[in-house]
């Protein structure tokens, strides 16, 4: 039984999750540049990682650490 519960389980995560990626639209972008101190290069840094993506090209994601 335990084995029946654990592979539908895998089958519903395995079909739920497919490989598409949502990219940032064009407000998304203004919006989080706005913090920024050059808000035009933050622009056309953005809007080419999202061609990139959407090209199927690999991206570099930064990642900020937890300060708590």
């Amino acid at each position: 039984m335990k084995l029946v519960i654990n592979f539908s389980m895998f089958l519903l995560a395995f079909f739920s999750f497919s490989n598409e990626s949502f990219s940032l639209t064009d407000f998304q972008i203004k919006k989080f540049c706005r913090k920024e101190r050059r808000v035009s290069l933050c622009i056309k840094k953005l809007q080419k990682k999202r061609s990139d993506l959407q090209e199927g090209n690999l991206i570099e994601i930064p990642v900020k650490p937890y300060k708590g």
